[in-house]
């Protein structure tokens, strides 16, 4: 069984006890968070499709932390013009896991 779910603006394939990065959430390490933008499920073969969500099918997770991914380097420049700015950033993430998919 798996879904594919709209968590954060960003649509991800998911299942039971999977974890994975998405982009920082509100709540506590150990919450429990529910995603009702489920697109579409499969269960045993059987696909639901949602127009544009499935009724009724909720995912349901874990907050596990909140962590900063690795730093991008951003460096600007224009040649024979002195012109020379380096930024760094540091994207935030959150890591949860997936507890349950319910239809």
């Amino acid at each position: 069984m798996y879904a594919i779910v709209n968590i954060a603006g960003q649509q991800f394939k998911v299942a039971k006890d999977q974890q994975l990065f998405v982009h920082r959430l509100q709540g506590d390490e150990g919450a429990s968070i529910e995603f009702d933008n489920v697109l579409l499920a499969e269960d045993g073969g059987k696909f639901t499709v949602g127009t544009p969500t499935v009724k009724g099918a909720k995912v349901s997770a874990k907050i596990l932390s909140h962590l900063k991914g690795d730093k991008v380097i951003v460096f600007k420049k224009k040649r024979r013009k002195g012109y020379k700015k380096k930024n760094g950033h540091r994207q935030q993430f959150t890591k949860i896991e997936i507890t349950g998919i319910a239809l």
